[in-house]
């Protein structure tokens, strides 16, 4: 099995903080089992998130993958309030994670004052991405250890992984040449747009030196939500759709509340679509098909939706995705020009909204310490980015959503440059587009101990 980086996932490492992180949570309404915990951490130090990537000795050569070295703390927060919840989730989310020297990722439980706990799981991009991070979950909750024997870092004498590497890049030379080729082909594609546009402006170019604060941290506002799953099936059906047009029809309600349109009022969503195979090491294993979407119609008819979802996901098996073949130029570019390519990630558009469904989970998704928990969610996050790259990716809307047993979460990151950017106020907004579509929902981690409808 080779250990060789897959160039998406070359491409994540390079992006560093712009690569986001996952983040996993878990909501106990009582005493969490702390030994269970243990072993759940043991397991994840055991399973297919054990690796480091190595880089290649050469300037432009590809990375590798290599066993740790370290081992992952576990840590037990002193207790808080559950309505510090959210303050210490961001905490979580905001310790720094390094998938070449680690911690790669980070379990941590916090007890609420109140009783019960939170549990968060917070993993890189640059290791996994949604799919292979539930897997990891799901096999460590069930006490099974995905071991692969990856070399140990630094077992390559310098000779023999420069000659390796440097052969390695022969073989990828003709790949350069069509990324040469079709590289030229977007810039004037870029610049012909920007003509008819009669605008110079672009997702892709560097932001305003005009931005007050440009180097200020940012933090990106989430919010969860959880719904019965039946009745989440239930309204798809009544609107001619299915689970994942309901999520795509939800997530362009809420870009057209918080203004992430094009000028005709349509939204541009991007579809993780997933490719992992039984035997896959990539970290990040999915592509993206493109739709838009007329968000006026998605809340009484999700038929256009699912037509047009259909449609793409036709074009992505039958047409290969121009933003791929870009890829081999990812270890030859100056990392100042790295982050411009972060639509590989997310689909590319201006005002793309992310709208993934991971479906289905096994039950042992929601048992960290051995049993139930009250609600699991999973979280996209970007710690360390600034108001600069926020701007320069012109904001964020990303929506997931997955069913574990009998609920369905929702949950929303979401930034517009020169916006208000508050958790509150997405909540009223994501709470606002489920009205639209008759969708009843618990949302807060306080609330959730009552079980409360969100308002």
């Amino acid at each position: 099995m080779s250990n060789l980086l897959d160039l998406v996932d070359q491409t994540f490492h390079r992006l560093e903080q712009a690569a986001g992180v996952g983040q996993c949570v878990w909501v106990y309404n009582r005493a969490v089992d702390i030994d269970g915990l243990r072993q759940f951490h043991q397991h994840l130090e055991r399973g297919r998130l054990a690796r480091r990537i190595e880089r290649s000795p050469l300037p432009l050569g590809r990375h590798r993958w290599v066993s740790p070295r370290d081992q992952h703390e576990f840590e037990i927060a002193m207790p808080r309030p559950r309505e510090e919840f959210d303050t210490w989730l961001d905490e979580q989310a905001n310790i720094p994670l390094d998938a070449e020297h680690g911690p790669g990722w980070h379990l941590a439980v916090l007890p609420f004052t109140d009783g019960g706990a939170g549990v968060s799981f917070v993993v890189t991009h640059c290791l996994t991405d949604g799919i292979g991070g539930c897997l990891a979950i799901v096999e460590a909750a069930c006490g099974y250890d995905y071991t692969i024997n990856w070399p140990a870092a630094g077992s390559r004498p310098r000779w023999r992984a420069l000659r390796e590497d440097a052969r390695q890049t022969v073989r990828d030379i003709p790949g350069i040449r069509r990324a040469l080729v079709a590289a030229a082909a977007a810039a004037r594609s870029a610049r012909h747009r920007r003509r008819s546009a009669g605008s110079a402006s672009s997702a892709l170019s560097n932001p305003p030196a005009s931005i007050a604060g440009a180097d200020e941290l940012v933090t990106l506002p989430t919010a969860a939500f959880f719904l019965d799953a039946d009745e989440w099936d239930a309204r798809a059906q009544s609107l001619g759709g299915t689970s994942n047009t309901l999520l795509a029809g939800l997530a362009a309600r809420l870009a057209q509340r918080v203004g992430r349109v094009a000028a005709d009022g349509s939204v541009a969503l991007a579809i993780p679509v997933n490719e992992r195979t039984a035997d896959d090491t990539r970290a990040n294993a999915v592509t993206m098909a493109d739709i838009t979407v007329n968000p006026a119609l998605a809340a009484t008819d999700l038929r256009e939706i699912r037509d047009a979802t259909k449609q793409a996901l036709i074009r992505h098996r039958e047409v290969p995705d121009e933003r791929r073949t870009l890829l081999p130029l990812v270890p030859l570019l100056p990392q100042r020009l790295i982050r411009r390519m972060v639509g590989v990630a997310t689909g590319g558009a201006t005002n793309v909204v992310v709208a993934s469904n991971i479906g289905a989970a096994p039950s042992a998704a929601n048992r960290p310490d051995g049993t139930d928990a009250a609600h699991v969610a999973l979280l996209s996050r970007y710690p360390g980015v600034t108001k600069a790259m926020m701007h320069q990716l012109g904001g964020l809307l990303v929506v997931h959503s997955a069913r574990v047993d009998r609920q369905v979460f929702v949950s929303v990151l979401a930034y517009q440059p020169d916006g208000a950017n508050s958790n509150d106020e997405l909540r009223q907004h994501v709470s606002t587009a489920l009205g639209d579509f008759s969708l009843t929902a618990t949302t807060g981690w306080r609330a959730m101990s009552q079980s409360a409808p969100a308002q």
